[in-house]
């Protein structure tokens, strides 16, 4: 690891201030540590989030639930709030990595991240859920650009995910056993105006899935998607397992996800 300055701000503005070329905002530190173990990643500053309040916490606004970009997998794991409106939201939260991931590792650095086999991706898109930052708000839609790829400007910083509140949702991974990122993960949400369907672990990144959501918004169950499948050329291959696994996977996720989101 190289030398590298350290600042820990108690202010969004003051992080904000902070930021310059080839600086990094550190939150849990979960993937960035690693990186910059390894020199995959080396910035001339790291940015301390840690002791900025505003960034944490889990509150109402309006008809939607707004989470902080600093609250952890564990805080949101354990709401009452996200249990009773967002139970969808818990079993995502409450399955990533281990206990040392879930009580460091933060919604916001997951995002900021964007790891084509995290969690968090896909419950965001999949619920529509805009992304917060201390210059605009990101419709989920336009946020994820490719792998380890934002819509995110120079310095820009996650401030909080504001998740609308569906009539029903569901998410179910199938998991690698030994770095425990889902080979695929699906996640659902019915709304009123129609469903949502979004992939992550089986493509360079996270992706909504049409020929899923057209059937589901006419019948919302698993027979509604038995016949439909996607595409193997969009998945990717390696060590863990085949494209074609990989889109069967998406597919057996999915009818379980909807099931899950019945239930």
């Amino acid at each position: 690891m190289k030398p590298f300055d350290y600042f820990r701000p108690g202010s969004i503005s003051g992080a904000v201030a902070l930021a310059r070329e080839q600086t990094c905002f550190l939150a849990g530190g979960m993937s960035l540590l690693p990186m910059m173990k390894h020199n995959l990643a080396v910035p001339v500053a790291l940015i301390d989030l840690s002791a900025v309040p505003d960034l944490n916490g889990i509150r109402t606004t309006g008809e939607a639930i707004e989470i902080g970009a600093m609250t952890t997998h564990a805080a949101v794991a354990a709401s009452v709030l996200v249990r009773e409106t967002l139970p969808a939201l818990v079993a995502l939260a409450v399955g990533i990595g281990d206990p040392a991931v879930r009580n460091r590792g933060t919604i916001g650095g997951s995002l900021a991240n964007n790891d084509p086999a995290a969690d968090y991706p896909a419950g965001v898109l999949g619920l529509g859920a805009t992304i917060i930052t201390d210059r605009r708000e990101i419709a989920a839609d336009d946020f994820f650009v490719a792998s380890f790829t934002t819509a995110l400007e120079p310095g820009e910083l996650i401030t909080a995910v504001r998740f609308p509140v569906p009539l029903a949702a569901g998410y179910v991974r199938f998991r690698s056993a030994a770095s425990r990122f889902p080979l695929a993960g699906v996640f659902v949400a019915r709304f009123t105006g129609g469903v949502r369907v979004a992939v992550t672990g089986a493509a360079p990144s996270v992706f909504r899935v049409p020929g899923f959501e057209a059937p589901l918004a006419k019948e919302f169950s698993p027979g509604a998607i038995e016949a439909v499948s996607v595409d193997p050329a969009r998945m990717v291959s390696d060590i863990n397992a085949s494209a074609a696994y990989r889109a069967h996977l998406v597919g057996v996720m999915a009818r379980r996800a909807v099931a899950e989101a019945m239930g």
